[in-house]
């Protein structure tokens, strides 16, 4: 069982910068691939950046690239989301990831086993 913690979600005018964090616990022996997704009101969750179990590939939706910047402190076991340049568009919850069973399809989230609670992001116009 992994277990993960969102945070550093909050209000933000746009242009602004935010930065999430992510911290697991549990079966945090071994390293595995982290995701970020996001779920603005009445749409569907979606795919915004991930990284590989060792930090050495990183994705993201194109809506994103530029913008967003995702990494992880392993000693920490923490993942985290730069966000700069932020707009109304991002609003939403962010969702934390973990896919430990690979190899993962990092846009799909049911690559992911385990699931945070979820951050609240808001951006004002």
């Amino acid at each position: 069982q992994v277990q993960l913690v969102e945070s550093g979600g909050g209000l933000v005018q746009a242009g602004g910068s935010l930065r999430l964090s992510c911290v697991a616990s549990g079966r945090t022996g071994g390293r595995f691939g982290m995701g970020w997704f996001r779920q603005a009101p009445g749409k569907e969750r979606e795919f915004v950046a991930a990284i590989t179990w060792n930090g050495d590939s990183t994705y993201y939706s194109d809506s994103v690239k530029c913008r967003f910047t995702i990494s992880r402190a392993d000693a920490k076991n923490t993942a985290y989301l730069q966000m700069n340049g932020l707009n109304p568009e991002d609003t939403g919850v962010y969702y934390c990831g973990a896919a430990v069973f690979g190899p993962p399809i990092f846009v799909e989230s049911r690559s992911y086993e385990y699931w945070g609670q979820g951050t609240q992001v808001t951006v004002s116009s």
